[in-house]
């Protein structure tokens, strides 16, 4: 299953590796040239394919929960200044993807969306320090009943050309449910209030919609 995201650079793809491929049977006559050239193609095709799946996953919703709104690895857990939105202080955690990881992004907390802000930006490296205030990125704040406002940042990549985010001011979305998709992205950062309980640890591998960031 693929996520609707990717339609058209999947089928844009598939036609392009197979024109590929049959220009390369046509015209190359070394034998270890052309096998190499239609792996090359294959695995270009599977890798696109694999960047925008979106498996089928059993989301058990939990009011007194914040899960993490996409798969990837947690790279920060510290307390910041969050100076968009809250301009006070927040635990912030960070989940870091890489290519191979599903790339939909998910609400971490269900409830209203207060909050909803595209930044256009730079393309800098995901764990660059100054990533989060420069880089292209969307701000997504959503009032839980549990954990009262809880923002979540899809922040581009050095290799990220568009983030796609769905929420609108005055919605009411339910956790897991989509909240957008980076299109060859890599972070997303979650502000959470100071009194929730972080329930991961740094390095740690998470999935999106089923790992538990923090519980009340």
């Amino acid at each position: 299953m693929f996520h609707k995201e990717g339609n058209k650079i999947i089928i844009i793809t598939f036609f392009l590796v197979i024109g590929a491929a049959l220009a390369v049977n046509h015209f190359v006559t070394l034998e270890w040239l052309r096998m190499t050239l239609l792996i090359t193609l294959i695995v270009l095709l599977v890798l696109v394919l694999q960047f925008f799946r979106n498996p089928k996953r059993n989301f058990s919703p939990n009011e007194s929960q914040v899960l993490s709104p996409v798969d990837g690895k947690v790279v920060v857990i510290e307390e910041v200044f969050e100076k968009e939105y809250f301009k006070d202080k927040r635990l912030q955690v960070s989940v870091f993807m890489n290519p191979l990881n599903v790339h939909v992004t998910r609400y971490p907390v269900g409830g209203d969306v207060t909050f909803s802000k595209y930044h256009p930006g730079k393309y800098l490296v995901a764990w660059h320090p100054k990533a989060s205030e420069e880089n292209e990125r969307t701000t997504v704040v959503v009032k839980s009943k549990e954990f009262g406002e809880v923002l979540h940042r899809q922040i581009a990549g050095a290799l990220a050309k568009r983030i796609v985010n769905y929420a609108e001011e005055g919605q009411t979305v339910a956790q897991t449910g989509d909240s957008g998709f980076i299109k060859f992205g890599s972070r997303v950062d979650v502000f959470l209030p100071l009194d929730a309980k972080v329930n991961v640890s740094l390095n740690q591998k998470v999935k999106g919609g089923l790992s538990v960031l923090a519980t009340s």
